[in-house]
């Protein structure tokens, strides 16, 4: 019963880690968006999609460094193709959500990082999970 109970403890601690650097990611998430509506006039949709890489590759390198660290080193490069194909596919959870309220919910057009949280919230749980499982072994 101590090992399920210390498992969990330590599922919870990185979980705790992937969102500090989740948040972190966060951050930079929204000033790209911004930067792509405001700067360079995309709409938000399409603002929304540039910079994803971005974010991915800011914390795939956050997960290895931080959350992460203990897990077997697999070769970085595959390691982060790995990691954006997860986020790839909680991609659909993430920019769906923000894509489907920035377009549908007046506020949130109105104020992008409305939608972003929404998005960020939908695809946290899926990508730690299955980032635990495949990527961060």
């Amino acid at each position: 019963m101590r090992k399920i109970a210390e498992a969990h403890r330590a599922t919870f601690i990185q979980f705790v880690k992937f969102g500090i650097v989740g948040f972190a990611g966060f951050i930079l998430d929204n000033a790209t968006v911004y930067l792509g509506i405001y700067g360079f006039g995309l709409s938000r949709i399409a603002a929304g999609f540039l910079f994803f890489p971005v974010v991915v590759t800011f914390t795939w390198a956050g997960n290895r460094l931080f959350t992460f660290r203990e897990a077997k080193r697999e070769k970085m490069g595959r390691q982060l193709v790995k990691f954006a194909v997860v986020c790839a596919i909680g991609l659909v959870f993430n920019r769906g959500t923000y894509s489907l309220l920035v377009s549908t919910v007046p506020l949130a057009y109105d104020y992008p990082i409305l939608g972003l949280l929404a998005g960020t919230a939908a695809g946290m749980f899926f990508n730690f999970f299955v980032s635990k499982k495949l990527v961060f072994r």
